[in-house]
């Protein structure tokens, strides 16, 4: 019987032929698991907790200088200022005349238009309603001063005042020259403000972060060079300086803790969050994402923390309260928590297919307020 002998040539291609089979063989196994992490991953941006959420039409126009004010919001409609619960009640009203504006702080709002200044608490009644001697250009107020900036660019005041408007001290000489850009109160009682400036005369660009212990002296004075200003804020019992390229912390006095300094170029402030207990956190969304302020990433820093998250989809607003994030897309809220990369979706229930084009705050009763195009809403949080 005769032998066949196999040509090598052709085994070797058989086995060639083989190995190609098992290597698609693998390719596609691993591309099912690829699209499976991938669905996943999606399951886990886009699955909520089982909370649904609602949305309240509420009776003012984005353009009202709407503001999130404890458990609802103020606008001024031209004549009055008026706040409105997150159910849509108007609660009460206070008239103000035409061409005011007002600021707020947790507890009371200061309202200023021309010389005349009122200080209104948080139930609409006013603790002090009178002219300033001069044209106010801004008003701050915080939890028990308040503080106003009176005069020309180059020769203002800033006048201190409490709660039933008796005048506590006033500042000008350390703002000869000045354009006062901001102020504000920190510490435990408003015992300290600082205020931010512009020199005017300076050969270069030169702002100045002055530091004073109300009714008594100026504790400091700190000049920042280069880089502008955009942003002050007390957090974690350090003033906190945002430029467009660092991050600079000071003490009550003024003097700066350079181990505090951050890079963070490329970003902007969005939020902060203090608790009672607990680590005071900072939430930033980058610069370079549209004129429009929509983002697809987020970024917290603390004393000892600093995480970047990235959002399932175009944003336009974000927030932080304690350990939780939120940001807002066009027809979905992410929550998710400070310590995780997940971010749970919620679909926000807006009539006739409206969607939310921008963000302005959280209530202090677990509500976002949206706006869609110049209509605003409540939007509860998920529990």
């Amino acid at each position: 019987m005769e032998n066949k002998i196999k040509n090598p040539v052709v085994n070797e291609q058989e086995r060639a032929a083989q190995r190609k089979r098992q290597i698609r063989s693998w390719l596609i196994l691993l591309g099912c698991i690829g699209a499976a992490a991938l669905v996943m991953s999606l399951i886990s941006f886009f699955t909520t907790s089982g909370s649904s959420i609602t949305a309240t039409s509420l009776p003012c126009y984005a353009h009202q200088d709407v503001t999130a004010f404890q458990d609802g919001v103020l606008f001024y409609d031209g004549a009055s200022i008026h706040f409105v619960n997150a159910g849509g009640g108007i609660e009460w009203s206070y008239p103000v005349g035409d061409g005011a504006s007002f600021h707020v702080s947790e507890t009371h709002i200061i309202v200023w238009a021309g010389t005349q200044l009122a200080i209104i608490d948080a139930n609409g009644r006013s603790s002090y309603n009178s002219a300033m001697d001069s044209t106010i250009q801004f008003a701050r107020i915080g939890r028990k001063h308040a503080a106003i900036v009176t005069g020309t660019e180059l020769e203002a005041t800033v006048y201190v005042k409490d709660m039933q408007g008796a005048q506590i001290d006033f500042e000008t000489a350390q703002l000869d020259g000045m354009v006062v850009l901001d102020c504000g109160f920190y510490g435990d009682s408003d015992q300290y403000m600082w205020t931010l400036s512009y020199d005017f005369y300076a050969p270069v660009v030169t702002s100045i972060l002055n530091t004073f212990q109300v009714g008594q002296m100026n504790t400091g004075t700190a000049t920042l060079t280069s880089y502008l200003p955009s942003k002050v804020i007390y957090v974690g019992d350090r003033l906190h300086v945002f430029t467009t390229q660092q991050l600079y912390t000071y003490d009550y006095r003024g003097v700066e803790d350079t181990t505090g300094k951050t890079l963070v170029y490329g970003w902007r402030y969005m939020d902060h969050d203090t608790p009672k207990r607990g680590t005071s956190r900072i939430l930033l969304a980058p610069t370079g994402q549209g004129s429009s302020g929509v983002m697809n990433e987020l970024r917290v820093i603390s004393s000892n923390f600093d995480q970047r998250y990235h959002l399932p989809t175009d944003c336009v607003g974000a927030a932080i309260q304690g350990e939780s994030l939120y940001a807002f897309s066009s027809q979905y809220m992410y929550s998710g928590k400070v310590n995780s990369a997940r971010f749970y979706a919620h679909q926000i229930p807006l009539a006739d297919d409206r969607q939310v084009t921008g963000f302005i705050g959280l209530t202090n009763n677990g509500y976002a307020i949206v706006v869609s195009n110049s209509e605003v809403f409540a939007v509860s949080l998920p529990r």
